[in-house]
Formats: structure tokens, C-alpha cells, sequence
């Protein structure tokens, strides 16, 4: 299993991630191409006498001060958590009837899963109203975005992309926004802004 440390994720720092394995039969090669494709590991534990280069590999190390500064979020897992979704909950519980009002679709999480609170969206009723709503917030000094291109319509795979058309892959592009979530964001300023805006 990967776990990303990319900055967008609860627990972050800029980039990285964490690979999980509970197959032995991937942790000797994992190793390996942790090890920059060499068995230096097994060499430092004295099962071979020399190392050398035996399968493709990368350099994937964090830097000290990277690894430092993920490792305190590490430590503080809970408390993070916990602020997350109080945060989610805050926008989930103030916006509801303003986005109601306004046709706006809010997340909604089924009985049988549980709330990681990574992102709070909201789904506009179309694109025009989505770039309102981040102009809007824009002038306010508060960042919101939309998500990404379907990946159907991105530079590298128009053109190889054949297949059918996409509508709901195109019409959740167009109309999600993703509004500001980190720890000690200041909620309730994003909240008033957002009762601002008419559109």
C-alpha cells in the first residue's frame, strides 16, 4: 500500500510518500529499489561481501529536515485528525443551507465509510458559478480551486484517448471547487465569505 506525503495531504512534507508491504515476497526487491537498484542492505548486514548493482532503482530518500518535519506530524496524528474534521464539519454544518439555496451539491459520506476529512468540496451548478465563486473568495484573500482536468482532456492523453465520451468525468471538472483545509485554518473567515457570495 502507498501512503502519499505530497503537501495536498493531511500529513505532509512537500513530497514523499511510504510504501507498506505485508508480502515478503515484495520485500527483498522493495528494498533493492529503495536502494538505488543495488543490494547495499544486505551488504551492511554482512549476507553478501561486496554490493553492486542488481535491478532498477531510484534515490527516494527525504531529506533530514523533510523527514523532521513529517515525523512531528506523525507524533501529533490525532490532534491533526481531530482539527481536520472539526474544520470539514464546520464548513459541512454552516454552508448546508446556503449551498442548498444556491444548487450547490455538498459532500456526502456513506453510512459504511468514515470521514478522513482530506478535502471539503463543493459540486456548482455549472462552471460559471463554480469561477465565480472562486473569484469571489479570491478577492477576499482566501484560495479555493478547482480540482484537474479529466484526464481524458489533459495535454498527454487527447490525443490517445479513444474511447467513449466521458460526461460525468467532464462535468465534475467543470464544477468542483475545493475550498481551503489545514491545520489551524481559520474556518469560520472562509465560511463568512462563502454567505457572501449570491450567485
Amino acid at each position: 500500500m502507498l501512503f502519499s506525503f505530497h503537501e495536498t495531504k493531511n500529513i505532509q512534507c512537500g513530497e514523499g510518500g511510504l510504501l507498506a508491504i505485508n508480502d515478503e515476497r515484495f520485500l527483498k526487491r522493495s528494498e533493492i529499489i529503495w536502494e538505488k537498484g543495488t543490494n547495499r542492505s544486505a551488504f551492511f548486514r554482512g549476507e553478501i561481501d561486496k554490493y553492486g548493482w542488481v535491478d532498477m532503482g531510484s534515490s527516494f530518500l527525504p531529506s533530514e529536515l523533510n523527514a523532521a518535519y513529517l515525523w512531528a506530524q506523525l507524533e501529533a496524528l490525532d490532534e491533526i485528525q481531530k482539527e481536520r474534521i472539526r474544520i470539514w464539519e464546520g464548513y459541512h454544518h454552516q454552508l448546508k443551507d446556503w449551498a442548498q439555496q444556491r444548487g450547490i451539491r455538498m459532500p456526502f459520506i456513506p453510512s459504511y465509510a468514515s470521514n478522513n476529512a482530506h478535502m471539503y468540496y463543493l459540486v456548482c451548478k455549472d462552471i460559471q458559478q463554480r469561477s465565480a465563486l472562486i473569484a469571489h473568495l479570491k478577492a477576499q484573500n482566501i484560495l479555493s480551486v478547482f480540482h484537474y482536468l479529466s484526464l481524458h482532456k489533459s495535454e498527454f492523453y487527447k490525443q490517445k484517448y479513444i474511447g467513449p465520451n466521458l460526461p460525468f468525468s467532464d462535468e465534475y471538472s467543470e464544477r468542483l471547487v475545493r475550498l481551503p483545509l489545514y491545520f489551524g485554518l481559520e474556518v469560520q473567515q472562509v465560511v463568512d465569505a462563502m454567505l457572501t457570495f449570491h450567485g
